[in-house]
């Protein structure tokens, strides 16, 4: 037992070095990697969903139009407005997620799309609702980590600090 209990603090100190200060503990290297490889999946996944949404509103205008005026009821906006900007925020911000180019701001619009679609039903099966549930986490995610390593966002930094 006591063998057990000693195992994750061994992979903890893995994941983990002492920093330059010797008191403050550092993700190791290794840890970073593994983020960036996450945050990479996450927006992969989460652009993949919105912008394949966003097609199938493109493929059929008149049907996305009608299924805004009639069936979606998007709150403070006409049916129309709503269709353009709806299907805009899924073409548009799954790009810049997937290049990692504006991260926390297509994550955050695309935070409102999902937050928008879930509002304008008036009945959202439970599994319909779990995969919305399920975007959300991965966006935020992203909101409070950025695109990792692996993004347009990282390789600007150093020119942007000069």
């Amino acid at each position: 037992m006591n063998t057990l209990m000693k195992l994750p603090r061994r992979l903890l100190a893995s994941a983990c070095h002492v920093g330059p200060d010797a008191e403050q503990p550092w993700p190791s290297p290794l840890f970073r990697w593994g983020q960036s490889l996450a945050l990479l999946a996450a927006r992969v996944y989460v652009a993949r969903v919105f912008f394949l949404s966003g097609l199938t509103k493109l493929r059929d205008w008149d049907t996305t139009l009608a299924l805004f005026q009639d069936e979606y009821q998007v709150p403070l906006l006409p049916p129309e407005v709503a269709a353009y900007a709806g299907t805009a925020g899924e073409v548009l911000l799954p790009v810049l997620l997937l290049l990692g180019l504006g991260t926390r701001f297509a994550a955050a619009g695309l935070s409102v799309v999902n937050v928008m679609a879930v509002l304008s039903l008036a009945e959202i099966a439970p599994a319909a609702l779990a995969g919305h549930q399920w975007w959300g986490s991965l966006l935020l995610g992203l909101l409070l980590w950025g695109a990792g390593r692996f993004s347009v966002d990282q390789a600007l930094q150093p020119r942007l600090r000069a």
